[in-house]
């Protein structure tokens, strides 16, 4: 008997006994998939015996079976290294529980299912977008986040239970990984096909195959795309385990909105959610600096049910320490004691670092002493954290100190790990003759320190400029048989070309040669930028041509420090000739690279070549910006070639390369300069109508050439436009100096109401100026009268320029004025009644 003599009621009467109900649904998925093999254009079974024949039948089945297991209050969990080796549609019934049932049910409410919503309500966060970069205040002091403890009443035993996700090579070199993770990689030029191929190889991935395609995105932006992309797709569901990954992507990122997206998408699925997944939740929040948040995510689990274990304490205690809340952080500690969850030495070494950080070295080492009263013994660790932060301050004799107290108390003794530390430590800092001390104290006790702890010290003294330490301790390793590898050599290469040794740079290439250490495109790059600092850009020029002699391949970055070395030395034709032979090597330059070779066309008045080459650089699919173009408009306004500059301006639009507020006016300016004020007029009114935001530049242009024809009127008519767009408080203030500063005294006089409305410090400094003005026209009376002004607004007129118009008023014979002016300033204290 096959499922195809069954009618519908017969299948309804099998499914009322439940173990009548399984036996039959595992006879016809197993015996009709297996056996039968039947395939039709209506019905179609997959190879793994899924039952695919009558679908509404097996969604009732998992709600008659998902309902029954409730009642048995009985919940089933995957093993954690059983992932499944499919990521079927169909399997989510049985990994995932009844809530995604219930979305495909055609009995259940439109709310989600029949089912009692037993998952954590993400309704109390409030929405935040990802790219918000404001910061939320921090939480205060009071210990409301730890209501949540106050649940776990009675004492109990913890266990750990730390889950993660282990991958090996193969998973990342499996050829499905590569072909989707270039896919990825081209989603910029996405079609159908494309997105369609796409979808064909997400349903032959394994769970651990799509962990291992999330885990090789270098954005993590990217990776969280592709993940929601997936979960849009017919036919395919997340395995748990992609969730779990997901979510320790993101807790090492500031995207909390989307690891609390993916938590939430979790509890849609009937995904069970383990406390570390609310762990990730809490970093996540920590880093974007919503420590709030973070914290609130404890009594989301409490009202999800879910218990708080060691773990979730753990994280909860390292976030408030990374928000600097150490005295929170000690609070909770003393909370989750109290009921009962007993801290581990990772508890304690989260402390400790903690203390260090607030440079509480004291408390620290009180803590370790602690620790064995509370039956936990402080490990490596615990001290290795104190001596980092001492190794920072050089405080090598309290390192000493610690390595003896940790012998004598926690009977550990210091090893390679311990010296490796300090070594690192110390290096890493400019302390290498510190270090030299403990690599030398290494070896005495019998440890053997490998060229990684050789190479910092000789990284650092070639940092300081000691180079002939470093090449000692070069040679010290080529002594006792531990070669220096590349790393090390480069470091001294680079250190010599800081301080212009280029021989002894060249002698130590020929040295690592002799000895079978091969130079990399590294070491080549740093010999380069040493010749380029020298002067002798030409050498660079011939080593990127003689490369291949050499067995080297020069990279982006090598081309651009020949490049730049050229530039700096005025030569611009052979810069530009690298440049071309760099995009033929398929490495291409920066927009900002670009601007800086064009800027220097157009400093030595070669604008027909800086186009040739900006033109080149554009067809040959290099990022040529605005900047670009503004840079070339600004050289031919320069040369007052305004109808090549308004030609290229055409030609920005014909690139969609759209012109900005700054290349709006350098035009302006030139055509202001040249005398075509309207045409200016014009140009800043497209500009406006663009929707671009007049700048402070944009203002002081406009101002300078109106003022400079006296266009007064016009320029103040332009101006009300252009303030409707973009405020600028000082405007009237710039065209009243302006004017002061072309004699035109008369006009500005007339604006001196418009500024003397706010009586702000910058419109003391105006008035001042006009003052100024009129006494260099020897205008005392209108001088006197901005000055009566000035004190009508509380502002106090310069004393030396009062005391000139003074002189001024009596020479004229106008005592009463001079006397007022005088009496004034008694009045306001600038001036004592003697004088």
């Amino acid at each position: 008997m096959h499922s195809g003599s069954l009618s519908f009621p017969r299948i309804r009467k099998i499914l009322a006994l439940h173990r009548k109900c399984i036996g039959f649904f595992h006879f016809h998925t197993c015996f009709c998939g297996s056996k039968f093999g039947f395939v039709s254009k209506k019905l179609s079974f997959e190879p793994t015996g899924r039952f695919y024949e009558l679908p509404f039948v097996y969604i009732r089945f998992n709600e008659y079976s998902s309902s029954y297991s409730e009642s048995k209050s009985s919940v089933k969990f995957v093993e954690r290294d059983n992932f499944g080796d499919r990521n079927s549609d169909y399997d989510k019934f049985g990994d995932m529980g009844v809530q995604d049932a219930g979305e495909l049910s055609l009995f259940s409410d439109p709310k989600g299912g029949r089912q009692k919503n037993l998952h954590p309500d993400f309704g109390d966060f409030d929405e935040v977008d990802e790219e918000e970069g404001e910061k939320r205040g921090d939480c205060s002091d009071d210990d409301d986040d730890f209501m949540v403890l106050d649940s776990c009443k009675e004492p109990r035993v913890q266990k750990e239970d730390v889950w993660r996700v282990e991958l090996g090579e193969d998973e990342f070199r499996h050829p499905l990984v590569r072909e989707v993770c270039r896919l990825i990689q081209l989603k910029s030029a996405w079609n159908p096909t494309l997105e369609s191929d796409l979808r064909h190889l997400l349903r032959s991935l394994k769970p651990r195959h799509v962990c291992a395609v999330l885990l090789s995105q270098v954005d993590e932006r990217v990776a969280l795309e592709f993940f929601y992309w997936a979960d849009r797709q017919w036919r395919y569901r997340h395995n748990w385990i992609v969730y779990y990954v997901m979510l320790e992507i993101l807790s090492k990122t500031k995207l909390c909105q989307g690891a609390k997206r993916v938590l939430r998408l979790m509890t849609r699925r009937g995904i069970w959610c383990r406390p570390e997944a609310f762990g990730y939740l809490m970093v996540s929040y920590s880093r974007a600096g919503k420590l709030r948040d973070a914290m609130k995510v404890l009594t989301l689990m409490q009202k999800a049910g879910i218990e708080l274990n060691l773990s979730v304490c753990n994280t909860a205690i390292h976030v408030l320490l990374m928000a600097n809340k150490l005295e929170k952080a000690l609070r909770f500690f003393e909370r989750m004691q109290i009921v009962g969850i007993t801290p581990n030495v990772v508890t304690y070494n989260c402390l400790i670092k903690g203390y260090c950080k607030m440079n509480q070295i004291e408390d620290a080492l009180l803590l370790i002493a602690e620790m064995p009263s509370k039956n936990c013994l402080p490990d490596k660790v615990s001290y290795h954290t104190i001596m980092s932060f001492l190794c920072k301050e050089n405080k090598v004799k309290e390192v000493r100190d610690i390595i003896d107290k940790m012998e004598k108390d926690s009977k550990l003794l210091p090893d390679h790990v311990t010296y490796y530390t300090l070594i690192h430590m110390l290096s890493k800092h400019g302390h290498a003759d510190e270090a030299l001390e403990f690599l030398r104290e290494a070896e005495g006790k019998g440890f053997q320190i490998d060229k990684v702890g050789y190479s910092s010290i000789v990284y650092s003294y070639c940092k300081q400029g000691k180079m002939d330490e470093a090449k000692s301790i070069v040679n010290e390793m080529l002594s006792k048989g531990c070669n220096p590898d590349v790393v090390t050599y480069t470091a001294v290469v680079d250190g010599f070309c800081r301080i212009r040794k280029l021989d002894q740079a060249k002698k130590m290439l020929q040295q690592m040669h002799k000895h079978g250490c091969k130079p990399n495109t590294i070491t080549y790059t740093a010999l380069l930028t040493g010749i380029c600092r020298n002067g002798n850009s030409l050498e660079a020029r011939e080593m990127i041509t003689a490369c291949e002699e050499e067995w080297w391949t020069p990279n982006a970055i090598s081309y651009s420090v020949v490049m730049h070395g050229l530039r700096r030395e005025g030569k611009l034709s052979e810069a530009c000739n690298v440049v071309r032979e760099m995009i033929s090597k398929g490495f291409f330059p920066t927009s900002v690279e670009i601007n800086l070779l064009i800027q220097a066309q157009c400093q030595e008045g070669k604008m027909d070549e800086a186009k040739k080459f900006m033109e080149e650089c554009l067809n040959k699919g290099c990022a040529v910006n605005a900047v670009n173009f503004t840079t070339l408009i600004h050289g031919y306004c320069k040369k007052d070639d305004l109808d090549a500059a308004l030609s290229l301006l055409d030609d920005m639009y014909l690139s969609n390369k759209h012109p900005d507020a700054v290349t709006y006016t350098t035009v302006i300016d030139a055509l202001g300069k040249n005398g075509r004020i309207d045409e200016a007029t014009d140009f800043t009114m497209k500009m406006l109508k663009k929707g671009l935001l007049p700048t402070p530049v944009t203002y002081r242009t406009v101002i300078h050439r109106y003022c400079q024809m006296g266009r007064v009127e016009d320029l103040l008519k332009l101006l009300e436009k252009m303030l409707l767009r973009q405020k600028c408080k000082t405007v009237y203030n710039q065209v009243i100096e302006k004017l002061c500063t072309f004699g035109k005294l008369e006009e500005a006089d007339k604006l001196l109401a418009r500024i003397l409305k706010t009586a702000s410090r910058t419109d003391a400094n105006t008035c001042n100026m006009l003052m100024e003005s009129y006494l260099s026209k020897e205008m005392p009376l209108s001088a006197y009268r901005v000055a009566c002004r000035m004190f009508n607004r509380n502002l106090i007129p310069d004393l030396k320029l009062c005391e000139k118009a003074s002189q001024q008023l009596m020479s004229e014979g106008k005592s009463v004025e001079a006397d007022n002016l005088m009496i004034r300033l008694v009045e306001r204290g600038c001036l004592s009644p003697q004088c």
